[in-house]
């Protein structure tokens, strides 16, 4: 009951919030909009990003005719709280979305507008695809957070071919039209693609924004037989295989893009949720971590913008840039005003004007018992119990030479804009649990005094730790 009363709240506050901003007026030549989020991918694993031995052309296509953007980041290094901030384009902690949930905890705050909210308000039809991690309970689920269609899961994660066990109806990795269970033949990746190609073909009359989240590369390593022969002999077989699976599906959007004459009008941004990972063989070289640290290799992530219609040629943007951008950048092709209450800003004016500088003088990280800033070059680390590292990212992009002693005023300035911005927080919802502080700060003790973690998987530590306790 108390339950049913919040959501009915919040959904109200939503529509207030919506309504106060008036009608918008019908805009002409609407651009549609596509997110392509894809899973723990490494920043070196695409053909764009110097990659020698993963073949993604059709990714490289858009890079090359498109934006590349270097020096990009999400707001956190772990998938579901990046998520959060990308979809409501603003720092995900403001709402209390700091860590990973499990199906006990909501999802993203009623109250919050998300990009799907917002481009319906300017005439688009909205669809998610693919993996959704921001809250099972029915009303956080994507029909109910501003898109018409959702096809994909709720959980963070699942096979990728028919399985029995999650495939069952009723669980979180199961796959859902709206909200009606179905099943899928073949490989997932492919079936993605092919869902959103027909979408686009369904659409092509109206303008539509697209979510398109698939799995790939996130574990469990699963690849089509016929994509690993392809690579046979390969150190990274099944990687290679599933990443030219995703980029097969990437063509599979683009071709459609093409046949329904929208393609030019289009506006694609192409990223990682979050560094790549330790447990899919992915690459971030030359960078320093991966996935779940605050490191540049856990949420530097590879980022491309494509809209010929408006910059036709391909070309390199290396001013600092943030994930949370993508709302703003949405919302300002779509027509709608600026929305003062996120943390992005719209790419536009940027990449339109050299002499605008950069969209970020500052970005922000924070996940339990780590946290990090940006400010210029020089980035600090800061996690419980073992102090804080300072490193100048123009001359050591690897984070190899600490110099929160050399250069101690500026380690100091930067904690203080460190705590004033966590200020500005609310404490989180939900924690990942002390397991997990535990991976966290061994991980950091290795990276403060070696250049290797010993901590490899840190499923097998949770693993261990709880035998322990048993």
């Amino acid at each position: 009951m108390i339950k049913s009363i919040l959501y009915i709240v919040g959904i109200g506050l939503l529509s207030s919030l919506l309504s106060c901003k008036g009608p918008v007026k019908e805009a002409t030549n609407q651009p549609n909009v596509i997110i392509m989020l894809i899973d723990d991918a490494g920043y070196a694993d695409f053909g764009f990003a110097g990659s020698p031995d993963l073949k993604t052309p059709h990714i490289d296509q858009l890079a090359n005719t498109g934006i590349r953007f270097t020096d990009a980041h999400v707001t956190a290094s772990v998938c579901g709280p990046s998520r959060a901030g990308i979809m409501v384009g603003k720092y995900q902690q403001r709402f209390g979305f700091e860590c990973n949930p499990s199906e006990e905890y909501t999802g993203i705050d009623l109250s919050e507008q998300t990009i799907a909210d917002a481009m319906k308000q300017a005439g688009y039809t909205t669809a998610a695809f693919g993996k959704w991690h921001l809250g099972e309970g029915p009303e956080y689920r994507p029909n109910q957070r501003g898109f018409d269609y959702f096809w994909g899961f709720l959980a963070g994660g699942r096979s990728y071919l028919p399985n029995d066990k999650q495939d069952r109806e009723g669980t979180s990795h199961s796959i859902r039209e709206n909200d009606q269970f179905t099943t899928f033949d073949g490989y997932l990746t492919d079936r993605l693609g092919e869902k959103a190609a027909q979408f686009i073909e369904d659409h092509q009359e109206q303008p539509f924004f697209i979510y398109w989240a698939p799995n790939a590369v996130h574990t469990p390593m699963e690849a089509a037989e016929a994509d690993l022969a392809l690579f046979e002999g390969h150190p990274r077989q099944t990687l290679a295989a599933m990443t030219w699976a995703l980029d097969r599906a990437v063509g599979t959007i683009v071709n459609k893009l093409k046949e329904a004459n929208v393609y030019e009008n289009t506006l694609i941004f192409f990223l990682s949720d979050n560094g790549g990972a330790h447990n899919n063989q992915s690459s971030n070289l030359p960078l320093k971590g991966f996935k779940g640290n605050k490191y540049e290799g856990g949420h530097r992530v590879p980022f491309l913008m494509h809209w010929p219609a408006r910059y036709p040629q391909g070309r390199i943007y290396n001013g600092l840039t943030s994930s949370l951008d993508m709302f703003a950048t949405s919302i300002d092709v779509a027509g709608l005003p600026h929305n003062k209450d996120i943390d992005g800003v719209s790419l536009l004016p940027y990449l339109d004007d050299a002499d605008q500088g950069e969209p970020h003088e500052k970005l922000f990280w924070r996940k339990g018992a780590m946290a990090a800033m940006r400010a210029g070059n020089h980035k600090l680390i800061r996690v419980e119990r073992l102090g804080q590292r300072l490193y100048n990212l123009d001359t050591d992009l690897g984070e190899t030479n600490d110099l929160s002693e050399t250069e101690a005023w500026q380690a100091t300035q930067l904690n203080g804009e460190l705590e004033a911005w966590e200020g500005t927080l609310m404490a989180p919802l939900w924690t990942e649990g002390a397991v997990w502080d535990t991976v966290t700060w061994m991980i950091h003790e290795d990276y403060f005094h070696n250049s290797e973690p010993r901590v490899k998987n840190p499923e097998q530590l949770k693993m261990w730790k709880s035998n322990q306790n048993q």
